[in-house]
């Protein structure tokens, strides 16, 4: 019953959100026991029958047909990537797919490059459970500055960027504005479990945050959903001070399950200006030259 369960919570919380007004009907002022549409009064809007839309929320029926979804998610007044959702859970809830270990995801050497080539613009490369899979020098200065640059290459100990932004103390003090960033991590991490229902490693992940975490688990009963694809967000990072910054995720093409973040500041901006300071400060110190053997019989 999870999935189904799932699909249930997604449809009554959305549910939930909208007053009669919003699809079009009168509320007549009469007192409501739940906050939004009644059940009966969403599946008038969405022109099914009220006892299968019931069955439907309570995961008693998983044969929703694709067309009967859209006319529920435009009742619902659904976005893009809501609608979406919708139809993974409804898909997920027919499947009874069991599944091992996921294998451990790897970047290959074209992406590293890539990474590379961004040269002072921090960059790294999240994968399916938000996992870092790589960054380049000025991702790990700008994202985690206090985690060994290193520890993308462990598929065992990578650092989780939900883990980070709900767990890490110094993830939370970088961000001025803490609850956006926390409420867009969370809403890709359920578009990506509505796809992925049978991901053991993101379960656990989820699992573990819930209980390790208040603010997640409220969040995460919320449902809501959206792709990081830009937002904006001021950051204090300890060693240049306050900047802005665009994060934006760019997906490789025919590539749902990984995506590279860049964080981008406006030219010429004081942001732009710390950025360059972060870069100056990080550079790798370089090796010192090797002196010249001394030659046979030179003298001290």
């Amino acid at each position: 019953m999870g999935r189904q369960r799932e699909l249930g919570n997604f449809l009554q919380t959305r549910r939930a959100q909208l007053r009669p007004e919003d699809v079009g009907l009168s509320d007549y002022g009469d007192r409501r026991r739940v906050p939004g549409l009644r059940r009966e009064e969403l599946a008038l809007v969405a022109g099914v029958s009220s006892s299968y839309y019931t069955r439907l929320e309570q995961g008693q029926s998983v044969g929703a047909s694709p067309e009967v979804l859209d006319a529920i998610g435009r009742a619902l007044h659904l976005d893009e990537a809501e609608q979406r959702h919708l139809h993974d859970l409804a898909d997920s809830a027919k499947r009874r797919t069991v599944v091992g270990r996921p294998p451990a995801e790897h970047v290959d050497a074209a992406t590293f490059n890539l990474l590379e080539a961004f040269g002072d613009v921090p960059a790294l490369v999240s994968g399916r459970r938000s996992d870092v899979l790589a960054w380049n020098r000025m991702g790990h200065a700008l994202f985690a500055s206090h985690i060994d640059p290193a520890a993308p290459a462990d598929p065992d100990n990578r650092p989780n960027l939900a883990r980070l932004v709900f767990l890490d103390p110094h993830t939370r003090a970088l961000y001025a504005e803490w609850p956006s960033k926390a409420r867009a991590v969370i809403e890709n991490l359920r578009m990506t479990a509505g796809r992925h229902p049978d991901d053991s490693l993101l379960t656990s992940l989820v699992g573990e945050l819930t209980m390790r975490s208040p603010e997640f688990a409220t969040m995460w009963a919320d449902h809501r959903v959206s792709p990081c694809d830009s937002a904006v967000y001021e950051m204090h990072h300890p060693l240049v001070g306050s900047l802005t910054v665009t994060q934006q995720s760019l997906r490789p093409p025919q590539d749902e399950e990984r995506y590279i973040v860049l964080a981008i500041t406006e030219p010429g901006s004081p942001s732009q200006a710390a950025l360059r300071l972060l870069a100056q400060a990080t550079v790798p110190s370089a090796r010192p030259e090797p002196h010249p053997a001394a030659s046979p019989g030179s003298g001290c």
